[in-house]
């Protein structure tokens, strides 16, 4: 899978399935702009990329709910790394409770993360692409887009909203050379699954609608990404890519 020397947009890019798929394109031979707020995650991904033997790292910590903020500093780091070829739209936020108790405010808090900050970072990244006729957008989309997770609502409404931006952007970029693709991730093992109140039984759930009979990794996804990231897959867009272990089969 052919990224060296691409320069990657990647928010949310020191979590769970963040961190290793940060490093797995690095070993690759890209340079990646990781975006996240978190001091911990970022101090951890900064001291396992400080042993990587190639890419680059660039770390932003920003807050992607401030929308014009987040604007001006990917237009600032776009400026010093040429432009971005590559964006992967993974930061998420993940509230749980059941839907009427939502306030309007908080249903668009989701939005403006896990939505409207990718609109923006596709936009700042769009120019760059269109110059070099080359460009490859990464959705993350979820595997509760799919139905039968309760009290998630504002997040699964957002995960739909990526992949209705995945087809509209694979039609209108495709002249450019830019593809648009996501990926659901089934139920990995991440801080979002922390939050069911029984982790042991929610595993069994897990394996039991599963095909293969493992709890996915954050290299399953890594290597996805990477795929839908480099020049090997050109010929692919509008398209969600489901990495579950055969959990949902279309």
């Amino acid at each position: 899978m052919n990224i060296d020397g691409k320069t990657i947009l990647y928010t949310g890019a020191a979590g769970g399935l963040g961190l290793t798929t940060t490093l797995t394109l690095m070993e690759r031979g890209a340079t990646v702009v990781a975006v996240d707020n978190d001091p911990a995650k970022i101090a951890r991904l900064e001291d396992e990329a400080a042993s990587a033997q190639s890419g680059k790292l660039v770390v932003l910590r920003t807050d992607m709910s401030d929308l014009g903020r987040f604007r001006s500093d990917i237009e600032r780091v776009s400026e010093t790394v040429g432009g971005y070829d590559v964006v992967i739209n993974n930061a998420a936020v993940y509230p749980s409770k059941p839907f009427d108790e939502y306030s309007i405010e908080e249903f668009q808090a989701v939005q403006r993360v896990n939505v409207d900050a990718g609109v923006v970072a596709v936009q700042v990244a769009l120019p760059s692409m269109r110059a070099k006729n080359w460009g490859r957008i990464v959705n993350i989309s979820s595997i509760t887009f799919y139905g039968g997770w309760a009290l998630l609502a504002p997040y699964v409404a957002s995960k739909g909203a990526l992949v209705g931006l995945t087809r509209a952007w694979a039609r209108e970029f495709g002249p450019y050379g830019i593809t648009a693709n996501a990926i659901s991730p089934g139920a990995f093992p991440t801080d979002a699954e922390k939050i069911h109140p029984d982790p042991e039984g929610y595993s069994r759930f897990v394996l039991d609608h599963q095909a293969v009979k493992r709890r996915g990794n954050a290299l399953d996804i890594a290597n996805a990404i990477s795929f839908l990231a480099s020049k090997e897959s050109g010929f692919i867009t509008g398209q969600v890519l489901n990495v579950d272990g055969g959990w949902v089969m279309h």
